[in-house]
């Protein structure tokens, strides 16, 4: 059974933001560049069939563009709830287009199975789900537009006269506007702790430039095996994930499918729900993802099944110990459950380095907390 990303969304003020250059003549309260115009496309929920939802939904911004409200996402009828636990939206404009690496791997791509391409392509998928926005077809879509005077003059004037008596056009014309917000400094400012650590405004505490050692270690944990990008460890621009695709193992989320109907032992097929991928060698592997606000973004994992960041740090563990005790879920008390697809589990990347201890389990989640925005310090425990 195939199960679709569910990134669903739900709506959230915004001011309007206007600035830039002049488009000319055009009506006070009109978005004058993509990016604004993107914002406001981004918070409408007149996008979607029950006028209920919007991008912002589950890409809350006062959140990490993630979505608190539970391990998947409702959908716009309020009944549809997903498999899926909506992945942030921070610095996802940095993700690059799906492709094959040199190792022949797949990388990029949006979506947790890459399947859209580029940005531009995520954007367009939502409104036209039945389990997210639910809108039936993309003219459906255009015609919403159109009731918007001041969208039908920022659309003219941003991406030609008319572009919305079309719906191909205009359809197009509305994604790459939310591309245009999503690549704005507002979803990737990188001024988290770490930065200014970087950038040498701050200093470490003991545990956190432990946590920085240890995470960046090859010796002790390999994280930075697939949590970095760059090739040098203090580049400004890192991202936190090399957008690699892994099966880790991740446990079945039970609660979420005694909630949303999904008979439990239904396989996700992870990269396999693309639709370029083919390989019964990729069933079960998702795409890592950015661990830039990782400590505010929780539910964790494609499944949501862990709700707290250290319980993530202790289950990457159990690859890495013999004690039994040591791989007990502390949210349900309860041994890890089993990988759903352990044929294809990334155990190269998992097994390896000693097994860490609480000290150093404490000092990999102070150091996670450090890549979190400015804006977001203050959701941090």
């Amino acid at each position: 059974m195939s199960i679709p990303n569910r990134s669903v969304l739900a709506a959230l003020p915004v001011a309007l933001v206007l600035g830039g250059p002049s488009a000319g003549n055009m009506p006070e309260q009109v978005p004058r560049t993509p990016e604004a115009l993107g914002e406001r496309l981004f918070f409408d929920t007149n996008l979607s069939a029950n006028r209920t939802q919007a991008c912002a939904s589950c890409h809350n911004p006062d959140y990490g563009f993630a979505d608190p409200r539970g391990m998947a996402s409702p959908g716009d009828d309020g009944v549809s709830l997903g498999d899926r636990n909506a992945p942030t939206a921070s610095y996802a404009a940095l993700i690059p287009t799906f492709h094959r690496g040199e190792d022949g791997g797949w990388i990029g791509g949006q979506f947790l199975d890459g399947r859209a391409a580029t940005l531009e392509d995520q954007a367009g998928g939502p409104p036209l789900n039945p389990i997210e926005m639910g809108m039936p077809d993309k003219a459906s879509v255009v015609a919403r537009l159109r009731e918007d005077p001041a969208y039908v003059a920022a659309f003219s004037a941003l991406y030609g006269a008319g572009v919305l008596e079309d719906a191909e056009a205009g359809y197009a014309a509305m994604t790459r506007a939310i591309a245009a917000f999503e690549r704005s400094e507002t979803f990737a400012p990188f001024d988290s702790r770490y930065d200014r650590w970087l950038r040498g405004e701050v200093e470490l505490t003991q545990q956190e430039d432990l946590g920085r050692l240890l995470f960046f270690s090859q010796q002790f944990t390999n994280c930075a095996e697939c949590h970095k990008l760059s090739e040098t460890e203090m580049d400004p621009a890192e991202t936190f994930t090399d957008h690699s695709y892994h099966n880790i193992g991740t446990p079945e989320n039970r609660a979420l499918r005694k909630m949303n109907g999904v008979p439990l032992g239904t396989i996700d097929p992870a990269l396999l729900d693309n639709p370029g991928v083919d390989d019964p060698a990729q069933r079960g592997k998702f795409r890592t993802p950015t661990l830039r606000n990782v400590a505010v973004t929780a539910p964790y994992m494609h499944n949501g099944v862990f709700q707290d960041l250290r319980t993530v740090v202790l289950f990457y563990n159990t690859y890495n110990t013999q004690v039994e005790a040591r791989k007990i879920n502390p949210e349900t008390g309860e041994t890890f459950g089993p990988p759903p697809v352990p044929e294809t589990v990334s155990l190269e990347e998992l097994e390896i380095g000693p097994a860490l201890d609480d000290q150093r389990i404490d000092a990999l989640v102070a150091f996670l907390k450090t890549l979190t925005d400015a804006r977001y310090e203050h959701l941090l425990d």
